[in-house]
């Protein structure tokens, strides 16, 4: 029997399950490409039969596409010409012309943007699925999507003047750092604690060390009654050992090595330098990711940070790093942390010495880290020069007024954050 004896209403129910078979390959194509690869990764480990089959499929998405691509294109130009020979049945010539608009249509509305619309907003229904036909569809049409791919590699690079590097699925910061807001969410307590992680690289040492001038270190030419009075009332756990200048470091002390120290029958400075071990010493600039991976491998909890000529800058400890992520955790009495004082107005009374990345996280502001970490240092690199008297100027959105100088630095000063207009 030849198509021109087949039954109009067979031929209407061929094309009506020629526009499912369609909606199939546009739908199953949409879902494919809109997997999330991470969830997928995922699933896979926990041995999800479709989401195996779908990163098998996904490994190679040329053959992936040349499949569907074939099984659409084929379908659609039998659809077209069963919707001609109907038109020229019943139209005549003027049929021949109006099917191809008419099934233009039903395709796009049928067979494209609703099958594709319901595969995007459900990409792992459609696809998981869809992965039972397509994988034997595949080796059906093997012969055919192999020499499809082959001319289409061998176009694109003529079009790539044979550049094939792949993108790879590497994400750079900010974009980790949207993935957490969008599978976190930003009210989550959670989601502070991973972007910290992420910050980590960030920052380095010289943006959480203890200032040199503020380190608490035992002066070991310093009379025995004064080493016994720093040592008792202490809050720290491990304490620098130097000599009269503070570049001269002559070890770390541990507390427990100093209680030992203490309770000797007649200790003596010799003693003390007993219980000292080798100081353990970091250069300037390293990021905390590495200088926390440092500390695990060397199995240390605190480091002397040096420059370029082996000058002490300042002490970073493991808790130092820890507290970057999860924030403060303990109560250290002796630590000289600035203060910043609310005013009616507004305003803030904040220490010179405060670090601008605590005032930051402090006040939800977005002082620039860039360049100087304390307050004090970038008033004074804005101005180029040190004040006499008390000075009133503007960074970015910050009104600073600066309210007393003291040896050449800026002790205490008001800010207002003005708002954008």
């Amino acid at each position: 029997m030849s198509i021109s004896e087949v039954p109009s209403n067979l031929l209407l129910l061929s094309i009506f399950f020629l526009i499912l078979a369609s909606a199939y390959f546009s739908g199953s194509e949409t879902a494919m490409m809109a997997l999330n690869r991470y969830r997928l990764r995922h699933l896979v480990k926990q041995k999800h039969k479709g989401a195996i089959k779908a990163a098998e499929l996904l490994s190679r998405p040329d053959r992936l596409l040349g499949v569907i691509l074939i099984g659409n294109n084929l379908v659609n130009n039998i659809a077209a010409a069963l919707a001609t020979i109907i038109g020229l049945r019943y139209f005549g010539d003027s049929g021949i012309v109006a099917a191809p608009f008419i099934m233009t249509l039903v395709f796009l509305i049928f067979a494209e943007v609703a099958p594709k619309t319901l595969a995007a907003e459900n990409p792992e229904r459609f696809a998981f699925p869809s992965v039972y036909i397509l994988r034997p569809l595949l080796w059906l049409l093997y012969p055919m999507v192999i020499a499809t791919n082959m001319a289409s590699n061998w176009v694109t690079r003529l079009v790539s003047k044979g550049d094939q590097t792949r993108k790879q699925d590497d994400l750079s910061l900010e974009e980790l750092r949207t993935v957490v807001d969008e599978a976190v969410g930003k009210n989550n307590p959670e989601r502070r604690m991973l972007l910290r992680i992420l910050d980590l690289e960030r920052a380095t040492v010289n943006d959480i060390m203890i200032p040199r001038n503020e380190i608490d270190g035992i002066c070991i030419d310093d009379e025995l009654p004064e080493i016994f009075e720093q040592i008792s009332t202490s809050q720290h756990t491990r304490m620098p050992v130097h000599r009269e200048n503070i570049n001269d470091i002559v070890g770390m002390l541990h507390m427990r090595g100093a209680t030992k120290f203490l309770f000797e029958e007649h200790p003596t400075k010799e003693d003390l330098l007993k219980q000292t071990h080798e100081a353990y010493f970091v250069p300037e600039g390293t990021p905390l990711d590495t200088q926390l991976i440092n500390f695990q491998k060397e199995k240390r909890r605190v480091a002397l940070v040096v420059d370029e000529y082996g000058d002490l800058l300042g002490l970073v400890t493991l808790e130092d790093i820890l507290e970057e992520i999860v924030g403060e955790f303990t109560t250290d009495f002796a630590a000289s942390i600035p203060e910043i004082h609310p005013q009616k107005d507004g305003s803030f009374y904040i220490d010179g010495g405060a670090l601008l990345r605590d005032i930051n996280r402090s006040l939800d502001w977005e002082i620039s880290t860039g360049g100087p970490r304390t307050l004090n240092g970038l008033v004074l690199e804005h101005l180029e020069f040190i004040p006499e008297q008390n000075v009133c100027l503007q960074i970015e959105n910050y009104r600073i007024e600066t309210l007393q100088i003291r040896d050449h630095v800026v002790t205490n000063l008001r800010i207002w954050q003005i708002p954008n207009t």
